[in-house]
Parts: C-alpha cells; sequence; structure tokens
C-alpha cells in the first residue's frame, strides 16, 4: 500500500478510535434540558423527575444520562387530580440517578426508557392503599401494561436506598437515613413474557432476602392467572411459594404450595411486626401444605404442622386485615409429646432463679423470684385451636385418645379437655385465665375436671411408684384463684375435690392387724405379705386460702373402718391430719347396723415428701382450717424419736408404710 494510503487510512482509524472513545467517555450536558427530555418518557409512566446537580451524557454502550441529587414525583396534574391541596411530595429523593434510552427512538428524537438504575435514594412507601403519589404512576403503569404495549424498561436496579415514611398502621419503625438498607432487580427482558426480580433488605438489624420468578406482567394485569414462584429468607427462618396469581377487582388472589419454617416464632414474629396468640410457648416451627391467599385472609385447606417433634395435619385459615391476627386450625396426630407444653409453662411462669452477686460469692443465697402469670404477652391475636390425638405423652404418662380445644378471645384463654382415656380412666376439664377485675396485673384462674375408673395402680407403675393401691377410682375438682404468680395463685386457691374408690385392695400393709396389736408389727412391710380388701374408700378436701380442709375421709372394709380429718397446705406444702382405725363387730341379733369399737390413733405430720407418723392420744387435737400458723403446719414441733418417717419414693424400709399413699389410706399406714 502507497505511504499515501496508508496514512489515510491510519488517520481514519484513529479518528474512529477516538470517535468510540468519545462516545463511551461521560459528555456533561444541561441538566433542565436534559431532565425534561427525560420526564417526556416518564410521563408515560405518571413520574416527572428533577435534578439539581450535574449530569452526564453517555452514548456507548448504549445511551444513557447519569443526574445527581435527584428527585421523581407523582405528574402535578395528576397529583391535584387526587387531591389539590397536597404539595408534590417526592416518591424518590436524592441518590444518582441513570436513565438508558433506546438508540432507535433516540434518533428519531423520542425518550423511550429501556433501563433505570437508582443509588442511594431516599424511597417513600405509600401511606395507604389509595395513597395519590402512588397511586396514578401506579394505575398508569397498568393501564399500559394491560393494553400490550411491548415498550418497557427492560431493568430496573435500585442500590443502597433508604425506605422512609411507613405507613402509621404498620406499627413499625423508621428506617435510619442514609442507612442504605435497600437493594431492588428487576429484569425483564424484551424477549421474555416472564418477569423476574430480587430483594435485599436490612431490616431491625436484620438481612433479609426475597426472589420472584416466573411472573407474567401482561396475564396478570390483564386479570389471567399467571404463575409465579416466591422464596423469602431470614436470620430465623425461609418461606417458599409456588403456584398462581390473578389481579381480580377486589385485590389480588393466590394460590397453589407453600411453606414455612422458623427455628423461633416469636423471634419471627417479632421481625415481622405481627403476633398470634401463644406464640411464646412455640420455638421451632413449620407449616406446609396448599394456601388461597387474599385481602380477606390465608386459607390453608390441607396443612402440615410440625412444632418441636410433634407433626399434626389438618386445615386451618388467618386473618391479618383486623388489628389482631385471627388464627382458626383443626389439628389431628398419631402422637403428641406435650412434655414441651409444660416445660414452656415453667419457662414463661416458674420462679426466676437469682444471679449470683460476682463482689460476695460467698454471700447467703437469695430465695427465686417468681415470674408474672401475665396473659398480655399470650393474647397478641384470637386463636381457634382443635387438637386430636390418637396417643399423647406427658413424661412417663400415656393419655389415648385426645381431644381438645384452646379458645383465645380479647385477653382471655380457655382450654378444654373435652376427653382423654389414661389406664382406663375417662378424663375431662377445663381452666380458664382472665385478668382479675379491678387489677389487670392479677390473672384469675379458674380450673375443673372430672376423671372415671382411674386405675390407680396402673397409673403407680407409670410413675415409677410402687404399686401399693388398686382399684378403680373416680374423682371430680373444682378450684380457682387470683394473684399476680404463681405463689400469690397458690395462696388464694379456693373450691372443692373429692375422690372414690370401690373394691379396692391396700397391698403391703394389714390394717387389722394394726388395730389388733395397737401398733404395726415389726418388718410386716418388709414381707409385703399385707393386705387390705376396702368396699368403699373416699376423701373430700374444701380448699380456702391455699389450705385444703380435709372435711371427710373415710374407708370401709369387711373387717374395720377408718376415717380421717384434718389438712394440707399447698402453700407451705405440708400435710397435717388425724387418722382413726376400728373394727368392725356385729351388733346384737335383734339390732340392726354395725357399732364401732373404739380404736387406734395416729397422727400424720410433716412435709409432703417427708411425712411423720406416730400413734397419737384422744386428748390430741388436729387444728382446724383456720389455724394456718399451728404446729405441723407452720414450723410445729417435731415428730418424737420414736415417729416414724415416710421415704419419698422408691421402696420403703422393714417397718414403714410406701411412700406417695393418698390421705385417705396415709393415715391407716404405721
Amino acid at each position: 500500500m502507497p505511504p499515501r494510503r496508508l496514512i489515510s487510512a491510519l488517520g481514519f482509524g484513529a479518528l474512529a478510535v477516538a470517535g468510540l472513545a468519545a462516545a463511551c467517555l461521560p459528555w456533561r450536558v444541561a441538566t433542565p434540558g436534559a431532565a425534561r427530555f427525560v420526564s417526556r418518557g416518564l410521563e408515560t409512566y405518571g413520574l416527572a423527575l428533577s435534578a439539581d446537580g450535574p449530569t452526564h451524557l453517555s452514548l456507548l454502550p448504549l445511551p444513557h444520562l447519569r443526574f445527581s441529587r435527584t428527585r421523581l414525583t407523582a405528574l402535578p396534574d395528576a397529583l391535584h387530580a387526587s387531591s389539590p391541596d397536597l404539595s408534590p411530595e417526592p416518591l424518590a429523593d436524592g441518590g444518582r440517578l441513570t436513565i438508558e434510552l433506546s438508540l432507535l427512538a433516540l434518533l428519531s428524537g423520542q425518550a423511550e426508557i429501556g433501563g433505570i438504575a437508582l443509588d442511594g435514594a431516599t424511597l417513600a412507601l405509600p401511606r395507604g392503599i389509595d395513597d395519590p403519589r402512588w397511586a396514578e404512576p401506579m394505575a398508569r403503569v397498568s393501564a399500559r401494561l394491560a393494553q400490550g404495549v411491548t415498550s418497557h424498561p427492560r431493568r430496573i436496579t435500585v442500590t443502597r436506598a433508604t425506605l422512609a415514611g411507613l405507613a402509621p398502621s404498620a406499627a413499625e419503625p423508621e428506617a435510619e437515613p442514609g442507612s442504605g438498607n435497600l437493594d431492588v432487580v428487576l429484569s425483564w427482558p424484551m424477549w421474555s413474557a416472564s418477569l423476574d426480580g430480587a430483594v435485599a433488605l436490612r431490616w431491625k438489624g436484620e438481612s433479609a432476602r426475597f426472589a420472584l420468578t416466573g411472573l407474567r406482567p401482561f396475564d396478570f394485569l390483564a386479570g389471567r392467572a399467571t404463575p409465579f414462584a416466591a422464596t423469602a429468607s431470614w436470620p430465623a427462618g425461609s418461606l417458599a411459594t409456588q403456584g398462581s396469581a390473578t389481579l381480580a377487582e377486589d385485590g389480588v388472589k393466590l394460590a397453589g404450595q407453600g411453606s414455612f419454617e422458623t427455628r423461633s416464632l416469636p423471634e419471627t414474629l417479632a421481625y415481622l411486626g405481627r403476633d398470634v396468640a401463644l406464640s411464646p410457648f412455640i420455638e421451632g416451627f413449620a407449616l406446609d401444605g396448599s394456601f388461597e391467599a387474599s385481602k380477606e385472609g390465608l386459607m390453608l385447606p390441607s396443612l402440615r404442622v410440625s412444632v418441636g417433634r410433634n407433626v399434626l395435619e389438618g386445615a386451618g385459615s388467618a386473618r391479618f386485615q383486623e388489628a389482631r391476627t385471627a388464627v382458626q386450625a383443626t389439628l389431628a396426630a398419631d402422637s403428641l409429646n406435650l412434655a414441651p407444653l409444660l416445660g414452656g409453662l415453667v419457662r414463661l411462669f416458674g420462679p426466676v432463679a437469682p444471679e449470683p452477686n460476682p463482689e460476695a460469692p460467698d454471700s447467703a443465697v437469695e430465695a427465686p423470684a417468681h415470674r408474672p402469670v401475665a396473659l398480655k404477652p399470650l393474647t397478641g391475636g384470637d386463636l381457634d385451636l382443635r387438637l386430636s390425638a390418637a396417643s399423647s405423652r406427658i413424661g412417663p404418662v400415656l393419655l389415648e385418645d385426645l381431644a381438645a380445644s384452646v379458645l383465645v378471645r380479647g385477653d382471655t384463654i380457655e382450654a378444654s379437655l373435652g376427653r382423654a382415656s389414661l389406664q382406663g380412666a375417662t378424663l375431662k376439664g377445663r381452666i380458664a385465665l382472665a385478668p382479675a377485675e379491678g387489677d389487670e396485673a392479677e390473672t384469675e384462674v379458674k380450673a375443673q375436671g372430672a376423671f372415671d375408673r382411674l386405675d390407680l395402680g396402673a397409673l403407680l407403675i407409670d410413675l415409677g411408684q410402687s404399686r401399693w393401691v388398686l382399684g378403680g377410682t373416680q374423682g371430680q375438682f373444682a378450684l380457682e384463684s387470683v394473684g399476680r404468680d404463681v405463689a400469690a395463685l397458690t395462696e388464694r386457691v379456693s373450691g372443692r375435690a373429692v375422690l372414690a374408690s370401690e373394691g379396692g385392695l391396700i397391698t403391703g400393709l394389714d390394717l387389722a392387724d394394726v388395730i389388733h396389736r395397737g401398733k404395726p408389727a415389726p418388718g410386716a412391710l418388709a414381707r409385703r405379705n399385707g393386705r387390705t380388701p376396702f368396699e368403699r374408700a373416699g376423701v373430700t378436701l374444701r380448699f380456702a386460702d391455699g389450705i385444703g380442709e380435709i372435711a371427710e375421709g373415710y374407708l370401709k372394709a369387711s373387717a374395720l373402718t377408718a376415717s380421717l380429718r384434718g389438712q394440707i397446705s399447698l402453700i407451705e406444702r405440708r400435710f397435717q391430719a388425724r387418722a382413726e382405725l376400728a373394727p368392725r363387730v356385729a351388733a346384737s341379733l335383734g339390732g340392726t347396723g354395725e357399732a364401732p369399737r373404739a380404736g387406734a390413733l395416729f397422727e400424720i405430720a410433716g412435709p409432703w415428701d417427708a411425712v411423720s407418723i406416730r400413734p397419737a392420744r384422744r386428748e390430741e387435737t388436729v387444728p382446724d382450717a383456720g389455724s394456718r400458723g399451728d404446729a405441723g403446719v407452720r414450723g410445729g414441733p417435731a415428730a418424737p424419736p420414736e415417729a416414724l418417717r415416710l421415704p419419698p419414693a422408691g421402696l420403703p424400709p422393714a417397718g414403714l408404710p410406701p411412700a406417695g399413699l393418698p390421705a385417705a389410706a396415709r393415715a391407716y399406714a404405721p
């Protein structure tokens, strides 16, 4: 090639490279004119743009304008048509805005927006569904897409944005200005009918991520069903759903399959700013199944719930529109472990262990404080829960055919045991908790229950005790109390409890022999050959101010009768009573009935886990129900050395009665 042509080619090449480099470099342009030009493309979406900082134009790789200190508002005409007295408030304020323009439209002098990137701005959330700042832009976008217009931004990116101006009804703290806690990416390629999106949000000091895929905006805005898949994750849990979405006149409707899992339900609810009744009792929680969601609430026609290791199946619903979340569910399980429920009760209402004093490690240990029985943390929503289980276990005790319900309305909680089977017995019960009248800091508790044909021997074996009594037992109770904590509730217990048994047997103890000798025979219990069959036995307790008075205690056997009078203190966990054993003798031939003879008296007193039994003289008396400070109930005189001590559990030594005897039977043991 001749030198002249080579120099010309190199010159043209250099000019082309220089032109390309110049096209890639940002060129500063007048801000007002550039803002007016871009606003012509934004008018289609009901938006207006203004900027206070410098503006730069780049032609390659795609034409785009970059604005600084921007301000996006709804069109003034649209805004004032909805509310003439409202000044234009920004939808997005501050930060840097990059507008990508369509090259073909730019050559014809039009401002067609191909992409939007907003960095470091403050976004104003809607104050409500009909907020005029957002209502008009959303209406125009919906109308444009519903018409099937194919020109639309292919990508919208928001980075380091700050959320502000939350609706007052959200009851959430506003984000800190300039915290940059939101990143959003929306991708809708020209060749695809589906829109994908991802959101990364930092909320209440924790990070959360959301993703949406497969949504077809054209079908959605036209009122047709569109598939979608959505996922969400936060530090305490995750959510995954897939199904179909439809835009109807009354709002968005979703249907499909979903799963929800959290390691701590209270933590997740606090993070979301919601509350559900009895949530403090639940930690690990998972739910999966089919759902139908609308503005009316959430329907779960088929669901599977996992609470800890318990798995239940059934159906449910939830309503979030009202001020209180309302949940209704009917669940069933093959087996349930109710021990975590008791652990939750202890955790919420049990004593608080005092913290050690590092400055005085050898100081006396303070008594544990009592947590208040507060209902407000448990009644943050309404709940109607129906439970059933083929078997359920509370520690070693097995219940069968369980049917129960829990109802939370307002500030009250009611739990009912419709039925349950325990060792052949039928159990029923109910407990209700409500704030006390005149003092909401106190809780009023009412409980009642009944059981029939309970096999005490089998129950004792389940509890790890010796089978010292046999026979079907029935009973009922009705108790109530009011107080701020468990200790105060115990001090104010009042009500009545009744136990009765027929055709039973006491093993390891021959009460007739005790009457005959006036004291137990040496080694009688160790040989375990003593037996006392009885026809009827029972005890009636009347409670007042935490003291239970044994109003009637009796045992009737073929050869003897027994009676029991005394008290049981729930407050100090002590027992004091007197038992009298007498033989039954036939009356004269011409008479009727039976005439008792004088029998043996025994004094029973001491803590529940170490009751002492000793022979008593007839002039000794048992304190009445009002003498709570008398001996034997509150630190009274100790039993003499010859008194017999009952061990708290296990096999009793020779000559001692078995531990854990009920009042009606324990009084007759030496």
